[in-house]
C-alpha cells in the first residue's frame, strides 16, 4: 500500500512548489529518523534526486519518493494537512504507530 498523500496535502505542497519556484523534477520526499522521546520521527522535505532503492509514485499530481527500507515503518501511512487554530501543517496518519510522544512528532512500531 505504501505511503499516501490527501488531497488536501497535496494542493499545499504544489502550493510550496510553485512558491519556491522548485524545479519540475521535484519529489516530496518522505521517511523516517531516529529520534525524538519515542524512537522514531517522521522526515518530509524536497528532494530532486530519486534512486533505485525509492519507491515513486504520483498522488494528486505531486511526486512522492520513499527509500523502500522505510516500507515496514510507513505502510498505509497517509500525510494530510491540518489548518486549525491551535498549529498548521503536516501531520501523519500512520496504523503502525503502537505509541506515539504527547506532541505527536515521533513514534514508535
Amino acid at each position: 500500500m505504501g505511503v499516501t498523500l490527501s488531497e488536501k496535502a497535496a494542493v499545499e505542497v504544489k502550493k510550496i512548489v510553485s512558491e519556491q519556484n522548485l524545479p519540475e523534477e521535484t519529489v516530496l520526499r518522505i521517511g523516517v529518523q531516529g529520534g525524538g522521546c519515542s524512537g522514531f520521527s517522521y522526515s518530509l522535505n524536497f528532494d530532486t534526486a530519486v534512486s533505485e532503492r525509492d519507491r515513486v509514485i504520483d498522488v494528486h499530481g505531486v511526486k512522492l519518493a520513499v527509500d523502500k527500507k522505510f516500507d515496514p515503518y510507513l505502510d498505509g501511512t497517509v500525510v494530510d494537512f491540518y489548518d486549525g487554530l491551535e498549529k498548521r501543517g503536516f501531520v501523519f496518519n500512520n496504523p503502525n504507530v503502537v505509541k506515539s510522544c504527547g506532541c505527536g512528532s515521533s513514534f514508535q512500531v
